[in-house]
């Protein structure tokens, strides 16, 4: 069995960081920013948020899980005591496209006003339109300005929602 397996468990999963099915997340995210903005980016990316940022009871890791296998993901943590962040937003290369991302941030979401946020705040590099896309899509506002600059062209952006 693999590391993201978990046998007749189907659906979301709320986790603790330490969880080992957390792993193809943290790996695939891993990866994915290396591979759009090199090894200094991908790694400051990964190192500048441990995942421990996301415990509770201000944090939360949920899992998307199929078969038993972690497909998607995501995490939320505090960032006020009205607002969550939401990081670590992730679905397997083999799973994209069928709307899991949608799913994630919607738990995300749900999670975060059962916790007591009433605003949610993220970001996202330039280089994943994907992301920028699903948070357009998903009533999230542009915020004015870039959140982070880096070199080569690279930048984030931010965007803000109100929870029901």
């Amino acid at each position: 069995m693999s590391a993201g397996a978990a046998p007749g468990r189907d659906g979301f999963v709320v986790v603790p960081p330490e969880d080992p099915r957390t792993r193809p997340l943290l790996e695939g995210l891993h990866h994915e920013y290396l591979e759009r903005y090199g090894p200094r980016i991908g790694a400051e990316e990964m190192e500048q948020h441990p995942v421990d940022d996301f415990a509770p009871p201000t944090g939360g890791l949920v899992l998307l899980l199929e078969g038993g296998l972690t497909v998607a993901g995501g995490a939320f943590r505090r960032h006020d005591d009205a607002t969550a962040e939401f990081k670590r937003i992730w679905t397997a290369p083999a799973h994209r496209r069928r709307g899991l991302s949608r799913r994630v941030l919607a738990e995300l979401e749900r999670l975060a006003a059962a916790a007591g946020y009433r605003r949610v705040r993220l970001t996202t590099g330039n280089r994943q339109p994907e992301a920028f896309a699903l948070y357009r899509s998903s009533g999230y506002v542009l915020l004015p300005g870039r959140a982070q600059v880096y070199e080569d062209g690279v930048y984030d952006v931010g965007f803000e929602k109100r929870l029901r």
